[in-house]
């Protein structure tokens, strides 16, 4: 199915889109991805931020990927609990788990940086 849509676009974007022309529907679902992944960079749970890094995301999508506050809470509850109460094997598991998958997050973003400034 294929619809037909009127766009007004500022002059600004002219001259960049006439290279595209024939390539519009291409940017458009770029661009529509690209938003969207945006909307989905604060990660609520450790098996969201492994999904979205196994992605293939752009460079600077994984610099702006954040997790969510709730995430964060969560990992500096079991931290402090670790101080102080220590933890149960299931919280050890998890929390060794988030450490991890912080460390990744952290290479991944190096690599992206390391990307941008080439």
């Amino acid at each position: 199915m294929t619809i037909q849509i009127t766009l007004e676009i500022p002059d600004k974007l002219e001259q960049p889109l006439q290279q595209f022309r024939d390539r519009l529907p291409e940017v458009l679902e770029r661009g529509l991805r690209e938003l969207t992944a945006e909307e989905s960079l604060r990660f609520q749970d450790a098996d969201a931020i492994l999904e979205f890094l196994v992605s293939q995301p752009t460079p600077e999508q994984v610099l702006a990927m954040k997790p969510s506050s709730e995430f964060q809470a969560r990992v500096s509850e079991l931290l402090d609990k670790n101080k102080t109460d220590g933890l149960t094997r299931q919280e050890e598991t998890q929390l060794d788990r988030y450490l991890m998958i912080e460390h990744m997050t952290r290479l991944a973003k190096a690599h992206a940086y390391q990307q941008l400034e080439a």
